[in-house]
């Protein structure tokens, strides 16, 4: 393949940028709970308790579900949105040309809401049902 002299140093030059450069994205999620140490899974994958970290490649909407004993259980749908750099078509020059790696980091955080107790439960279960025999026995 014949190619003008020029046009050689031009695809000499972009093969040592694409070889040296080799831009990168570091993409990284991060759940924390206040009480920490509850169970995270992402999208359906186990993450670890919390505070849980995951490497991501795509942004949008992840869904995370969080548990603890003694805790209620949450589902969250959490939009994880992309920066400026990542945004199409700059998004190819920021992940392959960048001569520096790119950090993105994402930190959610979530309440714990407290479980009612079981025992609480069936006791306000026991008064609802003393309630209903009383009016049974009143005819109301």
């Amino acid at each position: 393949m014949f190619l003008p002299p020029g046009q050689k140093q031009i695809l000499a030059i972009a093969a040592i940028m694409l070889l040296m450069g080799g831009g990168c994205v570091s993409r990284r999620m991060t759940v924390r709970t206040e009480p920490s140490g509850a169970l995270v899974e992402i999208n359906g994958k186990r993450v670890g308790t919390t505070p849980a970290s995951m490497d991501f490649t795509y942004y949008g909407t992840y869904e995370i579900r969080i548990s603890k004993p003694g805790y209620e259980t949450k589902t969250i749908h959490q939009p994880v949105l992309s920066p400026w750099y990542q945004v199409p078509p700059i998004d190819f020059l920021s992940d392959n040309l960048s001569p520096v790696q790119l950090t993105n980091r994402h930190e959610f955080i979530y309440p714990l809401t407290p479980a009612v107790h079981a025992h609480q439960e069936e006791s306000t279960l026991d008064d609802r049902a003393e309630n209903f025999r009383s009016q049974a026995r009143t005819g109301q």
